[in-house]
């Protein structure tokens, strides 16, 4: 087994080198900015500092709010992940597996189509919304539908199973709507589930910032319930975890972060 200053060291080493990934990231590119550049560019954002160059504001409004919005799109997308793998107890598994991101791109693309028909145009905020509450209601599904037992409790075999089911009810219900979508529309849709990050700002870096770090701290407080998941619902049971609410909990959790790869999308 790992010990925990092997999993320490193996945390810090992963931390140093997302770190200089997002170095190297905001340093080359189609522009490669010098660590002089990038320290003058910074300056310009102080009280009194120099006007920024036109190749400045290239780097603090594009370039740099970019990588940090990647950086933070996959974080969420790793907690999600790591909250559906210790739920399930499987490592294959993720939130786009069990219907949560059929259900957000659900919602999404009767965005773009209902938008279309009422001209309502996308925002920061409109999109990002349709897409969670798609989600919000794909997985309300899926713990209503995998409810088989006396108790209301939903096995973990039956959530994945019924996890499935409404991953292709939603996958059909978006071709659906590829279908009878307008040109436009329907390349919003492609492209939407494509992602992008060139929209990145730093308007949609804090709004990803706040939902990326509230569900991971969301997430760590379930940490030792889910660990105990891992050995079974009855042994988990049996050490006083409440089964049901922890996969509620764990669903939410996932939920709150995902958001994050959503509104960074086009």
């Amino acid at each position: 087994m790992t010990s925990f200053r092997d999993q320490r060291m193996l945390l810090f080493a992963l931390a140093s080198a997302m770190l200089v990934v997002l170095v190297l990231c905001i340093r080359f590119g189609a522009i490669d900015f010098s660590t002089g550049d990038i320290v003058a560019a910074l300056k310009s954002l102080f009280p009194g500092g120099p006007e920024a160059t036109l190749d400045q504001r290239i780097f603090l409004e594009l370039r740099l709010p970019r990588a940090i919005l990647c950086m933070l799109v996959g974080a969420s997308l790793g907690v999600g992940g790591t909250l559906m793998q210790a739920l399930f107890r499987n490592p294959i598994v993720e939130p786009g597996l069990v219907g949560t991101s059929s259900g957000a791109a659900f919602g999404s693309a009767l965005f773009f189509v209902l938008g279309g028909l009422f001209n309502i145009g996308a925002s920061l905020w409109s999109l990002p919304l349709a897409a969670c509450i798609g989600g919000i209601i794909s997985t309300y599904l899926v713990f209503m539908l995998a409810r088989s037992r006396e108790d209301g409790r939903a096995s973990i075999v039956m959530l994945l199973l019924t996890g499935l089911a409404v991953n292709a009810l939603f996958m059909s219900g978006i071709g659906f709507l590829s279908y009878i979508a307008r040109d436009p529309q329907a390349r919003s849709i492609t492209f939407w589930s494509l992602g992008t990050l060139s929209g990145a700002s730093w308007r949609a870096v804090e709004i990803v910032g706040v939902t990326t770090i509230g569900g991971t701290l969301a997430a760590v407080r379930y940490a030792k319930q889910l660990n105990a998941l891992m050995i079974g619902e009855e042994e988990a049971s049996y050490l006083g975890v409440n089964v049901n609410r922890l996969n509620g909990s764990s669903f939410r959790s996932t939920l709150s972060s995902s958001p994050s790869p959503r509104h960074s999308r086009a």
